[in-house]
């Protein structure tokens, strides 16, 4: 027998063992997981986000790209008085401000020069390094006032959700609550002006910023709407004074995503190199695999990381990949009832590319209501056993967190692959704490890289 010290008596009560090779048992969770989410296509930024917010006729700062000339840099600056110069990065970076990445210039020769700083920087954001390939120029905009706007899918209300502050500019989650608020609304019927109205004054927000934001935000409705976006947010939208004092709204950044599956994003003609991302030869392989059905979302978190998790559901991603943190390989999501070949040609890619260096494999997911369990398990533990006989067995272990369609039958059909291949694992059904099924695989890890490493290699004869 096989034991693991780093694990007796710290799993779920109902999934204690001294035994690392068990049958199917305990539980995982379902409170917390959700159905698989469309894949999105970020944008962010004013270089692109001014085009789109044009299409309906919302405000917002000028704006010059990484070819404008010296005599545009000097026109916009002897405007305006102040330009800001950003990195472009492709997707959606985030906490670029704290991160010392946006420039200030009052005149050329400083605008030059943040060019040159910025312009091919990188940036660590989480788990995510990104490297900009250009910068835009935007106009400095005065204002007293800034707002915070944006609209989302919210699994809360099972609507589309309004949020909004009239203390825009910072992150949102350094608010108090009684500052910020989130509204959901009639997707049938639209975002109405009297729904904004009514927030604004809830938050006590100044009576001259209202009328202005009620006449324009409603239109912020119809381009998420109309072009196939899943979310929109504006951060800041600075309220410029105008002529008899009169504010007007004006966008200053700029963030949104597109649902790739949805026809309408082609209506707005968007370039693909928009689009496009820096992506290792492992992510370009499962990308290659996208079809109607099942959902093959990845993202090398860490090229040396020792857990490779097979994700199913959004969810049930967001978390894993946060608990993770560097020793997760990939971030991923395989939901939406993928048919069984596709599950077996991306499994296979993943083992090809990462088993060897694998100390776990964490097969994670919510309780689905439409993907088939026994499918998806038959296509990655058909992949295992084909990987071993081709490139070899490594010491490996395998925990599995599930619920579904055909459950016990799928779990019932990995196990016998693995006893077959003399892998030893821990399964989960769908009522366990998420919490402690993924620290859990962390424990195994952890006793994997003192020694339980060679201690599964030599039950299975192989080198460690």
């Amino acid at each position: 027998m096989l034991s693991c010290p780093q694990c007796a008596n710290r799993a779920t009560r109902s999934s204690r063992t001294d035994d690392l090779r068990t049958r199917p048992s305990g539980r995982v969770p379902s409170c917390i997981f959700q159905e698989p989410q469309e894949e999105l296509m970020e944008v962010t930024g004013m270089l692109t986000g001014a085009q789109l917010l044009a299409h309906v006729g919302f405000p917002a700062t000028e704006v010059l790209g990484p070819d404008a000339s010296e005599d545009q840099i000097q026109a916009m600056i002897d405007r305006h008085g102040l330009v800001f110069v950003k990195p472009v990065f492709r997707g959606g970076v985030g906490k670029k401000g704290k991160a010392g990445l946006i420039g200030k210039a009052r005149d050329l020769r400083t605008a030059l020069a943040e060019k040159e700083r910025l312009y091919f920087a990188e940036h660590r954001h989480g788990n995510a390094t990104a490297k900009a390939n250009g910068v835009t120029f935007e106009a400095g905009v005065p204002a007293e006032h800034e707002i915070y706007f944006s609209i989302t899918d919210d699994t809360r209300y099972r609507a589309p959700t309004m949020t909004i502050t009239h203390r825009g500019g910072v992150d949102i989650e350094e608010l108090d609550k009684t500052e910020i608020v989130s509204i959901p609304f009639d997707a049938l019927t639209g975002l109405k002006a009297f729904v904004v109205a009514n927030a604004l004054t809830d938050i006590g927000a100044p009576k001259e910023v209202i009328s202005p934001l009620v006449q324009h935000l409603p239109k912020l409705w119809e381009l998420m709407h109309h072009y196939g976006m899943t979310t929109l947010e504006l951060n800041p939208i600075r309220m410029r004074p105008g002529k008899e004092g009169r504010l007007t709204p004006i966008a200053c950044d700029f963030k949104c995503g597109f649902d790739r599956d949805d026809p309408r994003v082609g209506r707005l003609g968007l370039p693909p190199h928009l689009f496009a991302a820096d992506i290792s030869d492992f992510e370009q392989e499962v990308n290659q695999l996208r079809t109607h059905q099942g959902q093959s979302d990845v993202f090398v978190i860490n090229e040396a990381g020792s857990i490779l998790a097979p994700t199913f559901g959004g969810g049930a991603n967001s978390l894993v990949t946060e608990v993770l943190g560097e020793a997760a390989i990939i971030s991923s999501d395989f939901g939406g009832n993928p048919p069984y070949e596709k599950m077996k040609a991306v499994a296979a890619i993943c083992y090809r590319h990462f088993l060897k260096q694998t100390n776990v494999l964490f097969i994670i997911g919510g309780k689905s209501n439409n993907t088939d369990i026994l499918e998806t398990f038959r296509g990655m533990g058909d992949a295992l056993r084909e990987h071993f006989a081709k490139h070899g067995p490594v010491p490996l272990y395998v925990v599995v967190g599930r619920g579904g369609p055909n459950l016990v039958r799928g779990m019932g059909n990995l196990a016998d692959t693995l006893d077959s291949l003399g892998v030893p694992y821990r399964f989960f059904g769908f009522d366990s704490a998420i919490s402690e099924v993924v620290n859990y695989a962390k424990r195994i890890d952890d006793w994997m890289r003192t020694g339980g490493r060679e201690q599964i290699a030599r039950s299975m004869n192989i080198a460690a």
